[in-house]
């Protein structure tokens, strides 16, 4: 299969830089994945395209400002630090930098804002320009609290613009809980108290699962085959709770609707046994779905629209038919629809 068979072309102005104005207003375009029917909403019309039993489940995933921007030491050039992931010491990240080529082992750097100091070292050097950074703060506080306190929201590379202080609120979901990701489960965004509360009048279920999102959301596929490509693996956990509703609405042949690429990847990591029954479970997935691949649990699909040859819009393909999500991505294109993490939304059922 080839990865250009998934390639299509959006007018740069369709990439959304902001977020729509209130949270919920965004547009909602809706797929029939049987017959290919397409119909045009607003997101704060999905509780009545729900049914009463449905289990909608979300990624509770909270995203920390894991940019750093500072200065490099001694010498105070400019110097950015993106934390990707915790290394195993305390207070140690693995982290891509910038300059790279300057950033070698023993490197200084040096982070301030808001009263606020947070040092780091380069201790490690890895493939892809990824360091291993240690970090201490000045004054006391944890490393952590600093991080929150000076870091800069991990916008995606697609949105032309410095982070402002709005997005400290509107690139997280309202229900984020467990802090962790570098991006955000942007399916989610759209989701307003008055929407969850409609869906819970309608008799509409809701579990959590959470998965943190990593850079490999950002990564381009620099394959052509698409069988070839890898996901970088990323930490997840579904709690008993949450697999004991997931069994019991496949059991009853309601539908499971998962909201986000994010959500779909960490249920369809789960064992399933002969009798039916969804395991809890926690640990690293690297599951890459493209079409041809045998989804298990999820039914249903809440989703943003996705950059052209990228993973995720090969996993929406899998769930729909590649041949129906590129038809529907037209007709989103044609109607002017907002593209991407800060966009408009896809139901798909």
């Amino acid at each position: 299969m080839n990865v250009a068979d998934f390639d299509f072309h959006l007018p740069e102005h369709l990439i959304a830089q902001a977020p729509a104005p209130e949270r919920g207003g965004s547009r909602l375009l809706t797929l029939d994945r049987t017959t290919g029917q397409l119909s045009h909403r607003r997101f704060s019309e999905l509780p009545s395209l729900l049914k009463a039993g449905d289990l909608l489940v979300v990624n509770d995933t909270r995203v920390f400002p894991a940019r750093l921007i500072g200065t490099r030491l001694p010498g105070g050039g400019a110097a950015e630090c993106f934390l990707v992931r915790p290394a195993q010491e305390p207070d140690t990240w693995i982290a891509l930098v910038h300059p790279g080529q300057r950033l070698r082992e023993g490197s200084r750097l040096r982070f301030e804002a808001h009263g606020r100091v947070l040092h780091g070292e380069v201790v490690g050097r890895h493939f892809h320009g990824r360091r291993t950074v240690k970090l201490w703060s000045e004054d006391g506080s944890t490393v952590r609290e600093t991080i929150d306190a000076i870091g800069h929201m991990p916008l995606p590379p697609y949105i032309k613009r410095a982070d402002a202080p709005q997005d400290r609120d509107r690139y997280q979901t309202i229900y984020a809980r467990e802090r962790g990701s570098i991006a955000a489960p942007t399916a989610g965004l759209h989701f307003t108290p008055e929407i969850l509360s409609a869906l819970a009048d309608r008799g509409i279920e809701r579990a959590t699962v959470t998965l943190h999102v990593g850079y490999g959301t950002f990564q381009p596929v620099r394959v052509d085959r698409v069988e070839d490509h890898r996901v970088e693996a990323e930490y997840y956990e579904v709690t008993a709770t949450t697999a004991t509703a997931l069994t019991r609405a496949k059991r009853e042949h309601r539908r499971i609707i998962a909201v986000g690429t994010t959500t779909t990847r960490t249920l369809e990591s789960l064992t399933v046994d002969a009798q039916g029954e969804i395991h809890p479970g926690n640990g690293e997935t690297a599951l890459f779905i493209y079409p041809g691949f045998d989804f298990k649990i999820v039914s249903g699909l809440i989703t943003n629209f996705h950059l052209p040859k990228s993973s995720l819009l090969m996993l929406v393909a899998a769930f729909t038919g590649r041949d129906r999500i590129l038809a529907a991505y037209r007709e989103a294109i044609e109607q002017r629809y907002r593209f991407y993490s800060y966009g408009d939304a896809m139901f798909i059922a």
